[in-house]
């Protein structure tokens, strides 16, 4: 049975999604469910007050129930923190907008505004702001409620129906397993170390801040800190362009390249430094704070993943917690546990994006060494320097040729190669002058020539595009604005003009521009995006006793029971390292481990 499914809650200036997390809402003590809107099947969408919802609610078979809502992570999240009820299956208009539209709005008001430019009885109301700050609905904002209600019951099925075959059955199952992250879940955090550990957090800072003698404001202050470096250090502040201004304005963000060769040019300053990070980054102690507010009270914590956030279709984060940003090795990780008796098991797939690369381009060398399962970024570093570098004595060198590989697949030149090594946003910092920089880029062009030529079919795809001719490559075929993929999803390029600057697009309201190595940036994370969630799926369907409950990047995280732990992880890696059916000589590989906490 499809059910369609929306609730009215109360909210007001501080109780309310924007200010909080999604379950911080739901568990507040001033949370109230005013009513519901349900529809079954095709039948009129009816309005439910609080004191009926149980009674409909117990009547329906919820193990055989598909239940669709627009944000399905939090109307599922109120059936079941407050009412226990878990559907078979969760379908999300939103979500499926995403998919389908990637880079414009998932909003209800404006998916209708897209589908119905020209019927004003498809649009979203705007009575929800008459029942703020109210506990008790007077009857005629109520109603009021429940005619909103009403109609965007209506208008979130009528979505599902005209779009209910757009997407392919996998990413159906994706929308599902992603809200079930969030909705039922299954990582506990540890709520004493997180505690120790925000609080550690604190004081580090407060006394690193306090440690430099500057007021935090001023630490604080673009201006005021700007103007403390020009007139009490007596040096030369860095600039850049801004972005929205086309002006220079002060580069004083931490990962500001300016900013970091300040650091590095005067380091009798170093707690004025660290005194400015601390002040401007409190984020290891706000998202300890958030994780702790998000927390069921039984200490489960859901997942909140976004669903196709990105415009090659990676996962985002959402709710105010970025999963897809925990360091490795960091103390949030260890603060996420498995229940009694289970483990966390975590594996990713190795140089994914760079083994997709090759196999795109057929640049069959650099296939082979991932198929015998060389050390690539030792064998591209030994070409650079001339002698053959090894992992364990030349990890400088080596990390070279990794920036290499992983970093001019895609058009980088010699400056910007030179500027990332020597940034060590990734590793360590490496200097390396100018003919240098160009000798490595000029190597690795010549060397994996066919990776070059990929640039220029992507090239021509712009083109193709822009003119609604198809074009095939490989597992690619254009249309206009787009280039599909194998696993009939696509990878779109709203409003694709050229003009003298380039070609450029439409994103998310801003205008993006493009260019071949890019576009053959966006096919390869597409593609790999595809080969983790198809090993994510499979983990699901094959393993009835793992639940996946996470996914960041490459990596795929798991519960499983305790026992049979190592034959379990290789089951996971060997699930993962199946090849995709139209890509079966890609060379796969993954590695992985388990431990009581999320410690990968």
């Amino acid at each position: 049975m499809l059910l369609t499914l929306d609730f009215e809650t109360y909210f007001d200036v501080r109780c309310q999604l924007g200010k909080m997390t999604t379950m911080e809402y739901i568990n507040d003590p001033d949370f109230k469910v005013h009513g519901v809107g349900v529809k079954f099947e095709d039948e009129p969408a009816e309005w439910y007050p609080e004191d009926e919802i149980e009674d409909v609610f117990s009547s329906i078979d919820w193990d055989s129930t598909r239940l669709l809502c627009h944000n399905t992570a939090f109307d599922g999240a109120v059936l079941a923190a407050k009412y226990g009820h878990y559907p078979r299956y969760y379908l999300d208009t939103s979500a499926m907008a995403r998919g389908l539209y990637p880079g414009q709005s998932s909003s209800l008001a404006n998916v209708a505004i897209r589908l119905w430019p020209d019927d004003e009885s498809m649009r979203k109301g705007d009575d929800l702001v008459k029942s703020k700050g109210l506990h008790d609905l007077p009857p005629d904002v109520e109603d009021a409620l429940a005619k909103y209600c009403i109609q965007d019951t209506e208008l979130t099925h009528a979505i599902f129906k005209l779009w209910e075959g757009e997407l392919p059955s996998s990413e159906y199952d994706l929308i599902d397993i992603t809200t079930r992250m969030f909705t039922k879940p299954r990582l506990i955090i540890d709520r004493e170390r997180l505690t120790n550990y925000m609080e550690r957090e604190r004081l580090n800072a407060e006394t690193t801040i306090e440690a430099s003698g500057i007021e935090p404001e001023v630490l604080r202050s673009n201006p005021k800190f700007a103007h403390y470096i020009e007139t009490e250090l007596e040096l030369v502040v860095p600039t850049k362009t801004s972005p929205t201004t086309g002006e220079q304005i002060p580069a004083l963000g931490k990962n500001d390249a300016g900013f970091q060769q300040l650091c590095q040019m005067y380091p009798q300053h170093q707690k004025v430094w660290d005194a400015r990070i601390a002040a401007k980054s409190r984020l290891t102690e706000t998202r300890a704070q958030r994780f702790l507010s998000a927390a069921n009270p039984d200490d489960t914590i859901g997942i909140p993943l976004r669903y196709y956030a990105a415009h090659t279709g990676r996962f985002g984060g959402s709710d105010k917690l970025n999963f897809q940003n925990m360091p490795r090795g960091s103390e949030l990780r260890k603060c996420l546990i498995a229940p009694k008796d289970h483990l966390i098991y975590v594996a990713d797939l190795s140089n994914i994006e760079a083994r997709m690369l090759a196999w795109l381009a057929d640049q069959h060398d650099l296939l082979d060494q991932f198929s015998n399962g060389e050390d690539v970024y030792s064998s591209f570093a030994s070409t650079i320097y001339d002698r053959p570098i090894n992992k364990d004595t030349d990890p400088t060198e080596r990390f070279v040729g990794k920036t290499a590989v992983l970093g001019l697949g895609y058009g980088m030149g010699w400056r910007k190669f030179q500027a990332t090594l020597a940034l060590g946003a990734a590793g360590p910092v490496v200097e390396v002058n100018d003919e240098k920089a160009w000798q490595v880029v000029n190597a690795y062009r010549s060397k994996f020539y066919k990776i070059p030529a990929l640039w220029n079919t992507c090239d021509m795809f712009l083109i193709d595009m822009l003119q609604g001719r198809s074009n095939y490559h490989k597992v690619l075929e254009t249309k206009r604005n787009r280039i599909e993929l194998p696993n009939g999803m696509s990878l779109y390029y709203e409003d694709l003009t050229r003009s003298t600057e380039g070609f450029q697009f439409k994103s998310n309201r801003q205008t993006v521009y493009t260019y071949g190595g890019k576009v053959t940036e966006n096919v390869v994370q597409a593609l790999s995006r595809i080969v983790v969630t198809d090993a994510l799926l499979r983990l699901a369907h094959k393993r009835k006793d793992l639940d996946v409950c996470l996914t960041v990047h490459d990596e795929i995280v798991c519960i499983g029971p305790a026992e049979d732990a190592d034959e379990r992880m290789q089951d996971i890696i060997d699930i993962m390292c199946i090849a995709p059916t139209w890509a079966g000589d890609l060379p796969l590989a993954a590695e992985g481990g388990y431990d009581i906490g999320y410690s990968k």
